[in-house]
């Protein structure tokens, strides 16, 4: 189950970071357009209780280090502002497909991460 959340939550992150950069793209307002902040919602709502799923049920203790290793790069990489070069008036959509995507693969990671990384902490603590 948690390989088809993992799966779904990528392919749903990628496809709706697509259609709602489209969305924003078109807009008047951009990313301040309330249809377009209610498809974001909606989106992040989904991605966030996936990634508690695969959180609790998915990664083994072998797979802890690379998979917090690559939450901790995505969720730096999402902060950072590597993207706004493309917000020039020509490449604006590149722009919101590039920041969508990435807040949507965050938005599934963070969560899965927080709680991956507790249940580290409690079986380290176990094994003193």
């Amino acid at each position: 189950m948690a390989r088809w959340a993992f799966a779904a939550s990528v392919i749903i992150a990628i496809v709706m970071g697509l259609v709602v950069g489209l969305m924003a793209n078109i807009a008047s307002l951009h990313l301040l357009d309330s249809n377009v902040r209610n498809a974001s919602t909606d989106v992040t709502l989904i991605l966030l209780i996936l990634g508690i799923v695969v959180g609790l049920i998915s990664v083994t203790a072998k797979e802890v280090t690379p998979f917090l290793i690559a939450a901790i790069a995505l969720i730096v990489a999402s902060v950072s502002n590597v993207w706004s070069p493309l917000y020039n008036g020509t490449l604006d959509l590149l722009y919101y497909w590039a920041t969508e995507i990435l807040s949507y693969i965050v938005a599934f990671c963070a969560p899965a991460a927080v709680i991956i990384a507790i249940k580290s902490l409690f079986a380290m603590e176990r094994t003193k």
